[in-house]
């Protein structure tokens, strides 16, 4: 919180630019480059996304999400970095299982998932994004298998496998002493407890669902740049601050998306946030299959091999345009590129004024 507080304000840095045009002047600060921080993911969104531009197949994609029943999201709360990580592994190993099962897809696939752990409200929510090509190389590497038009893999066979995977990893972790339970759960740290809450959770119906496919590689740059690099909340839904009070928008999926507001005490809106932050070097992105980062060239160029049949060349090489960051940012005043004047930096004062006449 105080990397966000502090985000863009002297504290931590900046530097002085003018315009020798006309000769405006202007202070910018430093960002705090904290990943939890809504106003620092711009940059690094858009870096990433120029990265994976030239990993995109011209076939279908299809978003598939997998969430966590709430009583073992009170345990991911309490052992984010074991949970999480069994999360992203049963998740992948479900998608690549049933895809390779002849009697659905019968292929090897590779996806990019993605960790969100906020409801539109900022409650704990855990659940994994994934985005996956419609299709993958055949057993033998031979052919491209394509998965039927707007439908991947089902959701109930995802959903059964999924929920057998991951209580299974999750008793494992148990058994071997990695899981920490407190406050209203600290029971569970019985074996006996431990095991009823398993025996219950296996008899859920758990929640994974497909959503249809959405097009080309530039619907699914611009689909992932809305879930890569988002935080629990983001500046354009927060409406005001007063009485010691936030107020922000939020959808309520449960009736049509219908828009509303929410009203919070600033701390409690504070604890929400802090619900959602991630272990240090935790990754919140990962890629799997022939998208994972080992052999990821190789592979691409194989399945783009594997696609030529099925596609023109200029389909297959083509890469969605990416915009340039302009190298400058220009006068507000007159258009003209603005050039550095002064630095300072985090625990230094900010060069006192005047220190430029606008001639030198």
């Amino acid at each position: 919180m105080s990397a966000i507080q502090l985000c863009r304000t002297a504290a931590l840095g900046g530097h002085v630019e003018g315009c020798r045009s006309c000769g405006v002047v202007r202070v910018a600060y430093n960002s705090c480059r904290n990943r939890h921080c809504p106003k620092c993911q711009g940059a690094v969104a858009r870096d990433w996304l120029e990265a994976r531009a030239g990993d995109l197949l011209p076939v279908p994609y299809f978003h598939v999400v997998f969430t966590l029943p709430a009583e073992i999201a009170s345990i991911a709360f309490q052992n984010k970095k074991v949970v999480y990580n069994i999360l992203f592994r049963t998740a992948a190993e479900t998608l690549r299982i049933i895809a390779a099962d002849p009697k659905h897809l019968g292929a090897g696939i590779g996806l990019i998932a993605v960790l969100h752990s906020w409801g539109q409200t900022l409650s704990y929510h855990p659940h994994l994004h994934c985005i996956v090509p419609g299709g993958g190389p055949s057993p033998d590497g031979t052919r491209w298998i394509a998965c039927r038009p707007n439908f991947f893999l089902p959701v109930r066979v995802l959903s059964r496998l999924f929920r057998r995977l991951f209580l299974h990893a999750l008793r494992t972790a148990f058994e071997a002493g990695l899981l920490q339970f407190f406050g209203d759960i600290a029971g569970l740290a019985a074996p006996q407890a431990f095991d009823r809450l398993m025996t219950s959770a296996g008899r859920q119906d758990w929640v994974v669902y497909a959503k249809p496919p959405f097009g080309g590689p530039d619907k699914v740059l611009a689909y992932l740049s809305r879930y890569t690099h988002r935080v629990a909340i983001a500046n354009s839904r927060l409406v005001s601050m007063a009485d010691a009070k936030v107020t922000f928008r939020w959808r309520d999926y449960r009736h049509g998306r219908r828009p509303r507001t929410m009203t919070l005490d600033a701390g409690e809106f504070i604890r929400r946030f802090l619900l959602h932050t991630v272990p240090d070097s935790f990754h919140r992105i990962r890629h799997y299959g022939f998208l994972a980062n080992g052999q990821r060239a190789a592979r691409l160029m194989a399945c783009r091999a594997l696609l030529a049949d099925q596609a023109s060349e200029t389909e297959i090489r083509a890469k969605p345009a990416m915009t340039a960051a302009p190298a400058a940012r220009p006068c507000p005043c007159c258009g003209q590129s603005m050039v550095r004047l002064a630095v300072w930096y985090h625990g230094q004062a900010p060069p006192e004024w005047p220190f430029w006449n606008g001639s030198s």
